[in-house]
């Protein structure tokens, strides 16, 4: 197929531009170049493949899409309060006023069971953050939210890097009127795997501290928004906005008030302990549903 310059030229150009292009070439019939003697012959040529850029060349930019979640902040997930609407809370604290705000009570005694130490000098404020730090002697540290109500739903903000098996992280629920067992306990929230990959979940019930548990698979080392919803038939527990459990057993669920505790608790089981640390962003406290 001869084709002028100029036409070659075009052509190379429709194709670099992935447009298909179709010739139609009808060969001389006669003496005079028009008659019927010849056949038309279509041609059709067809761009190649586009290749893609390398890893040393950009991509072309594309404008973000709008999140379908909000977040609080780029590297958190969402929170149970926006996803369910549970509207706005009747307590925060968002730890940025250096101490912890008005009704804290930071632990100063014997650890859990009695073992190790709970020490107010194992609590930081540093830039917003509440940090919690267990060194190998079993000093650690925990504090409470008083005073609590009868139901409600709580939310916190909080990760903890890989740590010692001999720390557990924890948010809780814990009665006011510091009768446990019978009063119940709800820990939403306890991270006793030491690579903080699974979260455990416990509610303890009865003089006999029956439990009901489950446990969700989720990286404890990032920022997670860790949520409960206590009401008179059920308990939830969720996770950057997700439901992964619930219990409706009766007998489980407390009637009176609760508080929310925040503990890096020492259980040491056997070998040698070493350090552990928890941080806290904000902890919220919603009312009831239907208060």
């Amino acid at each position: 197929m001869n084709i002028s310059p100029e036409l070659e030229k075009l052509v190379r150009q429709l194709l670099a531009l992935g447009v298909a292009v179709v010739i139609v070439i009808t060969a001389p019939g006669g003496a005079g170049g028009t008659g019927t003697g010849g056949s038309p012959q279509t041609i059709v040529l067809t761009p190649t493949a586009m290749p893609r850029p390398s890893s040393g060349v950009p991509r072309p930019s594309r404008s973000p899409q709008p999140s379908t979640t909000a977040s609080p902040s780029a590297d958190a997930g969402g929170t149970a309060a926006e996803a369910f609407g549970w509207g706005e809370p009747n307590r925060v604290d968002e730890f940025d006023a250096g101490n912890p705000g008005e009704g804290w009570t930071i632990y100063d005694g014997p650890g859990h069971d009695g073992q190790g130490t709970r020490s107010p000098s194992a609590v930081g404020l540093v830039e917003g953050i509440l940090k919690i730090t267990g060194d190998a002697s079993g000093t650690t540290a925990g504090m409470a939210w008083n005073p609590g109500q009868a139901y409600g739903r709580w939310e916190a903000r909080v990760k903890a890097p890989a740590g010692n098996p001999s720390y557990h992280a924890l948010l809780l629920l814990w009665p006011d009127a510091e009768d446990w067992p019978v009063g119940g306990e709800i820990d939403f929230m306890e991270m006793m795997e030491p690579t903080r990959q699974v979260t455990n979940m416990f509610v303890h019930y009865g003089a006999d501290n029956s439990q009901v548990s489950g446990e969700v698979k989720v990286d404890g080392t990032q920022w997670r928004n860790w949520a409960v919803e206590w009401t008179p038939d059920h308990i939830a527990a969720f996770v950057d906005g997700k439901e992964w459990y619930r219990t409706t057993e009766p007998a489980a669920i407390p009637s009176r008030p609760m508080h929310l505790c925040i503990q890096l608790d020492y259980l040491p089981g056997g070998g040698n302990a070493g350090n552990s640390t928890m941080e806290i962003d904000w902890v919220r406290q919603y009312a009831a549903p239907g208060a």
